[in-house]
């Protein structure tokens, strides 16, 4: 899950805007944790794809 889509439940933002104390230590406290939590979903889908390319592309020398 990607933060930007979390509400924060001290001032009802959403975390990815950080309007209170508790939303920037949350959002800080993510990002550290977990490389991939600041990626958006189609990143996520692009990396993907170049791994599966790569793959096919490794294969198709080896034969």
């Amino acid at each position: 899950m990607t933060y930007d889509r979390l509400v924060c439940a001290n001032c009802a933002a959403p975390v990815s805007e950080g309007r209170c104390p508790v939303c920037r230590a949350n959002r800080e406290r993510l990002q550290q944790e977990n490389f991939f939590a600041g990626l958006n979903p189609m990143m996520l889908i692009a990396l993907l794809a170049v791994l599966v390319a790569a793959v096919a592309l490794l294969a198709h020398q080896t034969v």
